[in-house]
């Protein structure tokens, strides 16, 4: 596929969490259902915090969202017996669309997943061309990557990764290090991912199993020649993969494909192209993106 521009401006890039629940109306929590522009998740987070006079761990919420985009997620700060004035909460970093109080505090990967519409601009292909693209990701899905912003700008959250594993100091979120576990995991992921891919495309997996490890403790439940692959494939990381399972993690599976839903595009305007679709949670709307366009960014903000 032909190029395009992406994220001119975070209205480019616009991401809604779905949750798959309801707030119960009542409880120690009070939720905040939040839009914000070009903003960190643990900004706001903070702000929150400040703003409500509570400490940041009573402040919970679902998942990380791109800064330079326009999003919208939910949010919980624990009030037992509070009743607070709404108009405290408010600053100009965020807007507050919806309040429940809830019976529990939000946590990492609560969420259903996200609803995204994403504006391309300066679209180097033809309609058939994308027409074609469409098709086959209906098909075959795509690679389930971890993005690169799992691993920092210029991958300095790997570097960071590598430092702490040299220094036996990588031992997850109760020593401050949990996004560089993660950085470290979502890596290895994706090497065994790609070897899967040369090995056997994105077609129905080896024997059935289309999934491959996030590292961890304990034995795999890959079959033989799915585990001699990813055997093969980390060889070269002993070290990471040692450090990963001394810090608590248990080895799981994930999805080698990833199967957008709900994939439409428009042409709002000449060489304008708007997809839409949701991904559940953990799934990264770049591994879409990458299939249908090779994606440029303005040149203060380089890919």
């Amino acid at each position: 596929m032909g190029p395009a521009l992406f994220r001119s401006c975070p209205e480019d890039f616009q991401v809604d969490e779905i949750i798959d629940f309801q707030p119960r109306g009542e409880g120690e929590h009070l939720l905040l259902h939040i839009r914000k522009r070009d903003q960190n998740s643990q900004w706001v987070a903070g702000l929150l915090a400040e703003l409500a006079g509570i400490k940041r761990n009573d402040i919970g919420f679902c998942g990380l969202k791109d800064r330079f985009a326009v999003t919208t997620q939910w949010y919980s700060l624990h009030l037992p017996g509070q009743d607070l004035d709404i108009a405290q909460l408010k600053h100009g970093d965020f807007d507050i669309l919806e309040v429940a109080r809830h019976h529990r505090k939000l946590r990492r990967g609560m969420h259903q997943g996200n609803r995204f519409s994403i504006l391309l601009r300066d679209v180097g292909f033809s309609q058939q061309a994308l027409d074609q693209r469409l098709h086959a990701i209906d098909q075959l899905g795509v690679p389930n990557y971890f993005a690169e912003q799992r691993f920092g700008h210029d991958g300095n959250n790997l570097r960071e990764a590598q430092s702490l594993i040299d220094r036996d100091q990588l031992k997850g979120n109760r020593r401050g290090t949990g996004l560089y576990l993660s950085a470290a995991r979502s890596w290895l992921f994706n090497l065994v991912l790609q070897r899967r891919i040369e090995i056997n495309g994105l077609a129905e997996g080896i024997d059935g199993d289309q999934s491959a490890a996030l590292w961890g403790r304990g034995r795999s439940n890959a079959n033989r020649q799915v585990a001699e692959i990813e055997s093969e494939v980390l060889a070269e990381w002993q070290s990471w993969c040692y450090a990963l399972e001394h810090a608590g993690l248990k080895q799981e599976r994930r999805d080698l494909i990833l199967r957008p839903q709900n994939l439409t595009a428009e042409w709002p305007a000449e060489q304008q192209l708007r997809l839409q679709f949701s991904l559940d949670a953990g799934c990264y709307a770049t591994a879409v993106l990458r299939e249908i366009a090779q994606l440029f960014r303005p040149q203060h903000r380089p890919l």
